[in-house]
């Protein structure tokens, strides 16, 4: 399966549900399923825990998980800077590479994990590797930690997408957390 599409599919996962969100989610985790076995059984255990579950409970789940705990937002620069000088110098990088990538923006910031699955899909594979241990991978490993011992559902997401990000970049368990966005995003 093309590397694109993976990652692609998991930034789906880290928008706000729609009514596909749950097909959406199984699909995914078909997909990984040869790539990232346990990554495809973190996403299916996740399944079974919405099961039963409107559209609206899975979003106010995920409002609650992402959107009314910072800790757990998706904006990585608050987790690498919090609101320091550095996180502004995140969102104009990041803004930079989406239009390098001819990445189109959305509501979100330009530091959402969406914005940067999308950006580690496109650039070229050393550049993602540093990207990914510099950035992407510190902040998932905030929220985490964050997560840890809560019994969130939504948890399953992160860890996830932590797991395929380590497979395809092995060599990000040597690297440091960014001290500068301008390190990673030349």
């Amino acid at each position: 399966m093309d590397e694109r599409v993976i990652f692609e599919m998991l930034a789906d996962l880290l928008r706000y549900p729609g009514e596909d969100y749950l097909p959406h989610l199984s699909d995914c985790a078909r997909v990984l399923a040869p790539v990232d076995p346990e990554a495809a059984r973190l996403l299916d255990e996740l399944m079974a825990r919405l099961e039963g579950r409107t559209v609206e409970q899975v979003q106010e789940l995920f409002i609650q998980s992402f959107d009314l705990s910072p800790v757990c937002s998706l904006e990585m620069g608050w987790h690498l800077f919090g609101e320091n000088y550095e996180r502004g110098a995140l969102l104009v990088r990041m803004r930079q590479e989406l239009r390098r990538y001819g990445l189109p923006e959305s509501d979100e910031l330009p530091d959402h994990l969406t914005h940067a699955l999308a950006l580690l899909s496109r650039m070229e594979p050393e550049r993602a590797e540093e990207f990914a241990g510099a950035c992407v991978l510190p902040a998932l490993d905030k929220m985490l930690a964050a997560l840890e011992g809560k019994e969130d559902p939504m948890e399953s997401i992160p860890q996830a997408i932590a797991r395929v990000l380590r497979a395809r970049y092995p060599l990000c368990a040597d690297m440091e957390p960014a001290p500068s966005p301008l390190r990673v995003l030349p």
